[in-house]
């Protein structure tokens, strides 16, 4: 991804107006980025950083890397944010399903979005579980260049 600071509100904007965009809902309710209107609220950064759901992405390079994970997601994987940012994302799955993902997120590219993906993963102690009702789906900047791809994890179990 461009040299974005994924932790910034114009990430949690990429995020959430390509998810509306290839999906035709919004990822956050309330509209746009930002604080909702009339609200004094937390911004939409700050929602999706402590969402319930769990909400990660990774770049466009031949090896992506992760560049988000909320709170959800760290806690899930046992990674804090830094050690997290820049970990390459095939280790999230168990070496025997990384040809699976790999062909996910190969038909993610090519078609924008995929509903209700169900996977093995791996946290970082071995511990292995499910993700399940997933949206994974490609992050799209200003220019129409795809700069990474996300996925938002509905819900997750143990083996």
């Amino acid at each position: 991804m461009h040299e974005m600071d994924t932790r910034s509100p114009q990430f949690a904007e990429l995020m959430a107006r390509s998810y509306h965009e290839l999906v035709g809902e919004p990822l956050v309710p309330d509209g746009p980025a930002g604080r909702p209107p009339g609200s004094d609220g937390p911004t939409v950064a700050d929602r999706l950083y402590r969402a319930p759901f769990g909400l990660l992405a990774h770049d466009t390079s031949p090896d992506p890397v992760f560049r988000y994970a909320n709170l959800a997601v760290q806690k899930l994987f046992e990674y804090g944010w830094d050690e997290f940012v820049g970990l390459p994302s095939r280790l999230s799955a168990g070496e025997e399903d990384r040809e699976a993902r790999r062909v996910l997120l190969e038909n993610v590219r090519r078609h924008g979005f995929t509903n209700d993906y169900r996977g093995p993963r791996v946290a970082r102690s071995g511990r292995r579980f499910w993700i399940d009702n997933v949206t994974v789906w490609n992050l799209i900047d200003d220019d129409g260049t795809r700069v990474g791809q996300a996925a938002l994890i509905r819900r997750w179990e143990d083996f």
